[in-house]
């Protein structure tokens, strides 16, 4: 199963640091080598970014900076794992390292699976 794991830092309002990079760069070598690490990238700061949102035919654009600290996406990661628990194991190695913030886990759709989403819409 793949998982997408979406990374919302605590704002820190600067680069990692080089200690952090070196720390990082371990975890994701030691996953891309050991296959269940896909892809990961991390975000520029939310001042260069936007938000683009369709409400009622009308479409409107919002530069940043984003002003809730929670909301700031910092990177994410596609993981292959062999459950949602075995993803949650990866995503908690992976905060114990970057430190404060939180992720997002989500499951992803893969066509002739046996996903939960088509489960439910099924119902």
């Amino acid at each position: 199963m793949r998982f997408l794991s979406i990374y919302k830092s605590a704002e820190k309002n600067r680069p990692p640091s080089p200690e952090e990079m070196s720390r990082m760069g371990k975890l994701i070598e030691e996953g891309m080598k050991a296959g269940w690490l896909l892809g990961t990238e991390g975000c520029l700061p939310s001042a260069l970014g936007a938000r683009v949102r369709l409400d009622n035919s009308t479409i409107t654009v919002k530069d940043g900076p984003f002003t809730e600290a929670k909301e700031v996406v910092g990177g994410f990661a596609l993981l292959q794992a062999n459950s949602k628990e075995e993803a949650l194991e990866l995503v908690r190695n992976f905060l114990r390292i970057v430190g404060e913030g939180e992720c997002e886990l989500r499951q992803l759709y893969e066509a002739g699976q046996n996903n939960c989403a088509e489960k439910a819409t099924h119902a």
